[in-house]
């Protein structure tokens, strides 16, 4: 009988004397978050409907553009105007937009707008990225400060004109890159990242006797890939698609880049009027089509070269401990 009492006892102390468990605690110590748990089948099949449902949502006006611009008249009479797969295709619509020049001209247009745009906008961008990185910067955060300010207001388009007109740039192609040539968005992710960039390199260069603009070559852009090809990116589409300042800043119809082309060739309708005497003239909207796909296409084709920038770990092995 004592015995089962002083077992009682220490039974009753050692509950006693056991930690409770954590308030609001819903699962066991050792059991993974419910994000990391393998999906159910369930869950899979939704996953892959979710997905199968949002591609065709994306791909079918690209492929019905595409399509129709390899249609013939019939086929976009039959299909009512979009045509995923042409009984008749041809080239037509492409030869069409592409005789006369007007297509080509502007197409090697936006290529150089683009490219050099691109390479000035990056140049910039990295420069002052990385001088508002580092510490001691002389009016740096005035500086940081006026870009932000940009990010929420601006002059407006006749303000904007008017100073491009007074600085001579008016029918320019540098009126279609400096006036946007540093963006505060992308200014502020790249600054980001080179602040997050290990304080040891910049330290260890240092002490190599690198200045600041060999750290800049030598260290901090080959850990930057990633970003750079991410703004870079974000440029280049900007510039390829840019229209409206080619609409306020451009005179002359010969520096027109390829959106002003499909602007006023597809959206208000004209004729390109460059088929000759005794050549088959293509269905308009085929042609328009055409222009369209000549338009995504090189966006689409540089894309998958930039992709593996992103998921890319470019800091793993920066930092041995």
């Amino acid at each position: 009988m004592l015995t089962v009492e002083t077992s009682a006892v220490k039974t009753r102390r050692g509950s006693a004397t056991r930690p409770a468990p954590a308030a609001g605690a819903l699962r066991p110590s050792g059991a993974r978050p419910p994000w990391t748990e393998k999906p159910t089948r369930l869950g899979l099949v939704l996953k892959g409907l979710a997905l199968v449902i949002v591609v065709g949502l994306v791909a079918y006006p690209l492929i019905g553009v595409i399509g129709t611009s390899f249609a013939s008249q019939t086929d976009i009479i039959k299909s009512n105007g979009l045509v995923l797969w042409p009984d008749h295709p041809n080239v037509d619509a492409y030869r069409t937009a592409f005789t006369g020049g007007r297509v080509t001209r502007a197409l090697f247009v936006s290529i150089g707008v683009t490219t050099i745009g691109t390479a000035c906008s990056l140049l910039a961008t990295i420069g002052m990225a990385y001088g508002l990185s580092r510490r001691g910067i002389v009016g740096g955060r005035f500086i940081l400060m006026t870009s932000l300010f940009t990010m929420l207001f601006n002059a407006g388009v006749i303000p904007n004109f008017l100073l491009v007109k007074e600085l001579g740039l008016y029918n320019t192609f540098a009126a279609l890159v400096l006036p946007t040539m540093v963006s505060a968005f992308n200014l502020v992710v790249m600054r980001a990242f080179f602040m997050n960039l290990p304080e040891e390199l910049y330290d260890a260069a240092k002490m190599d006797g690198a200045g600041d603009f060999r750290t800049l070559i030598r260290v901090v852009l080959p850990l930057s890939k990633a970003v750079i090809a991410v703004v870079g990116l974000f440029y280049a589409v900007a510039y390829w698609n840019a229209y409206f300042n080619a609409l306020l800043y451009l005179g002359d119809n010969d520096k027109w880049p390829l959106p002003m082309v499909l602007r006023t060739f597809i959206l208000q309708g004209q004729n390109l009027d460059t088929a000759a005497a005794g050549e088959v003239v293509a269905p308009q909207q085929a042609v328009q089509m055409a222009v369209l796909v000549i338009a995504v296409v090189p966006i689409l084709l540089v894309y998958p070269f930039l992709q593996r920038f992103f998921t890319k770990g470019v800091l793993t092995g920066a930092v041995k401990g």
